[in-house]
């Protein structure tokens, strides 16, 4: 499975943008697919992942509201819907996606394939 990650850019506070993840290759057997964010001088963290099967979402309690993920099967999209950003936003966001990984899970280990990064500046 490869991952491309797309959509970052620079935005003013209390702006909005999305995220895209296509991903090709095996992406009938995928089951899980996950944002997560690595800000400056931060550890990886997790944001929202989505059951690639079911379309059901599962956010960080810290974007909870602010952000939502979705995904489109036909297209082999996975979409992270950034709005009310805030310059703690700023990170470099990741997709991430497994066969066999829980839906739910927020473990960066579990996802075996990594898309390259997509760039977020948030402006104050």
């Amino acid at each position: 499975v490869q991952l491309q990650a797309s959509g970052g850019g620079l935005v003013q506070a209390g702006g909005s943008l999305r995220l895209s993840c296509a991903a090709s290759g095996r992406t009938v057997s995928l089951s899980a697919v996950a944002w997560f964010r690595r800000a400056p001088g931060k550890e990886r963290e997790f944001v929202a992942s989505v059951s690639w099967r079911w379309g059901s979402p599962y956010y960080a309690d810290t974007v909870q509201g602010r952000f939502t993920i979705s995904r489109d099967n036909a297209k082999n999209m996975v979409y992270l819907q950034i709005n009310s950003l805030i310059p703690e936003d700023t990170a470099v966001y990741y997709c991430a996606a497994d066969l066999a990984s829980y839906w739910r899970s927020t473990d960066p280990t579990k996802y075996r394939y990594w898309g390259q990064g997509t760039l977020v500046t948030v402006s104050s």
